[in-house]
Formats: structure tokens, sequence, C-alpha cells
């Protein structure tokens, strides 16, 4: 049997080029500053089936100073929007069981949670998505993926 000689360069290289994010470099940052995106810190809750996608916007969330629950489904986050009232409820429309129509609906009727601020957080982005939304008790619609920037939107109108 013959021996094979196996080069020292076997294998795949792979190269990523990121854009270069401070001034130095010659671009204008246009990323802004936790400090400005703050704007102080908010109960939130989310309501999402998705675990990655939970996830994922408490971690952005959380990196705003945030204070973040999850809850799977409508029947959860009711139970636990009465026991801690959050500033907001980011809530997806299509959850299992309850959808997020009907949770904003009965919301709405809860005394202990009409200041709540509902957000529907969907993928459904038609115009006519957000007037359902609108129509069922939500205060705002915003399509997935939510930014920073959005968030701070929300934040703000808070504030008023």
């Amino acid at each position: 049997m013959g021996s094979r000689r196996v080069s020292a360069r076997a294998g795949s290289e792979f190269r990523i080029t990121l854009p270069c994010l401070s001034e130095s470099c010659g671009g204008a940052v246009s990323i802004p500053s936790l400090a400005a995106i703050r704007g102080g810190a908010v109960d939130v809750l989310i309501v999402e089936d998705n675990a990655d996608v939970a996830e994922g916007l408490m971690m952005l969330l959380e990196l705003l100073g945030q204070r973040v629950r999850t809850a799977p489904d409508g029947v959860s986050a009711l139970a636990a929007a009465r026991a801690s009232r959050p500033d907001i409820m980011l809530v997806d429309i299509g959850l299992p069981g309850m959808n997020g129509y009907e949770l904003a609906r009965i919301a709405r009727e809860d005394p202990q949670l009409k200041q709540v601020m509902l957000v529907a957080l969907t993928g459904y982005g038609r115009d006519g998505d957000r007037q359902r939304a609108l129509e069922a008790g939500f205060d705002d619609h915003v399509v997935k993926p939510m930014s920073a920037e959005a968030f701070q939107r929300l934040q703000a109108r808070l504030a008023k």
C-alpha cells in the first residue's frame, strides 16, 4: 500500500470583511450610542412563541438598559402582566391558542392593564394589518424585526 501525503494547506480559508465604525476610518458613524437610545429604563413584557426571536429581542432591550420578561403565549402573558404591570407589552400576533388580537382585546377590558402600552410586534406589515391591530386595542404596530430606534420611539411616546 502506498502512503498518502496530505498537504499542510488542506482545508478552507474564510475571510470576513466588516465595515469600520470609527471616524478614524474616514466614515461617519451613524449608530446611536447606548446613552442616546436608553431614555430611562422601562418594564417590558415580550409575548412571543418563537424562543429565538424572544431571546434576541430580550438581549437587545437588556443592552439598552430595559427590564425585560418574556411569555410564550397569551394566557401566560396576561398572568404575567397582571402580576407585574409592565410599561410596554410587545405582542406577536401569531401566538398559539389565543392570538395577539384576542390578547389585546382582553387586556383593554382589564382595569389592571388599561395603562399598559400594547404594541403589535409582527411580520404582518400591510396597512390593513396595522389598522386591524389598532382596532383590536394596540397602541402601535411594529414590523419585525424591531430595531433599537423603533424601541426608542416607543419609549419616547410612553414618556409623554
